[in-house]
């Protein structure tokens, strides 16, 4: 890890949620595995309106741990109205976020981090994604993703080989300077590079669902997702990008 420990210890890990009664246990007990003394983080569980003991586990949770804390949404919004909650409720400038059903690895948020600040020193507005490079999914997911990713790729021109990641690094402000629309969190990628900004991928780890079911998924991404693929493409030609050579100087 980098000296700048104070930096990287500050953020807000937004983890949406929907019916993961038999994931979000252990997966808290991992984030408290990678915790350190010096680390004020906060980790925010954002509940779609789960119908499972969910909502039970988490307040369980958050008696245990202090830095727990919860949103829970009054009808299921899907997952960008989730995120967009968990985000805009933070504490903290800085936002990692992953999903919610023990696929992503806690252990990959350090380094990722250390290469947001890297990035981040040069331009503000950037990104960092997480690359799933051996993927632990079906084969039908796995090549729904990869159709996806593809078409994705072309029209966009977003060069992310896996924009459907869940864990990220960003900027709450970078973040809430994007246009807020459902499935919006499938496009973080391109919505940033269209505002000027840089995104870089990094390898992360991946592991195999233990339990439950995807509730957001696998078709509905693909075929579902063109109108908005359509409409991130509208705003791409027609974004404000944040172009500025250096102070503008009086008149």
């Amino acid at each position: 890890m980098h000296a700048n420990t104070g930096k990287i210890s500050q953020f807000t890990l937004v983890i949406p949620v929907l019916n993961e009664e038999e994931n979000i246990s252990s997966l808290a007990h991992e984030i408290a595995g990678i915790r350190k003394e010096e680390d004020s983080f906060e980790v925010i569980f954002i509940d779609d309106h789960s119908t499972d003991r969910t909502p039970d586990i988490i307040k369980e949770l958050m008696a245990r741990f202090s830095w727990i804390r919860t949103i829970r949404l009054s009808r299921q919004s899907g997952q960008s109205a989730a995120l967009w909650h968990g985000i805009h409720a933070s504490r903290f400038p800085l936002i990692a976020t992953m999903d919610g059903d023990g696929q992503n690895d806690p252990a990959d948020i350090r380094e990722m981090i250390n290469v947001y600040q890297r990035l981040s020193a040069d331009n503000p507005c950037c990104l960092v994604n997480g690359w799933r490079t051996e993927r632990q999914d079906s084969g039908w997911r796995k090549i729904c993703s990869r159709i996806a990713n593809s078409i994705r790729c072309r029209l966009l021109k977003d060069d992310t080989p896996d924009s459907g990641c869940g864990i990220k690094i960003f900027s709450r402000e970078t973040f809430l300077a994007l246009p807020a629309f459902a499935h919006m969190h499938r496009f973080l990628p391109a919505l940033v590079r269209q505002r000027g900004g840089k995104v870089v991928s990094v390898p992360v780890n991946h592991r195999a669902r233990k339990a439950g079911k995807s509730h957001y998924g696998t078709l509905d991404r693909l075929f579902a997702g063109i109108p908005d693929l359509l409409g991130v493409l509208w705003l791409g030609k027609r974004a404000i990008r944040l172009e500025l050579a250096g102070e503008r100087e009086n008149d």
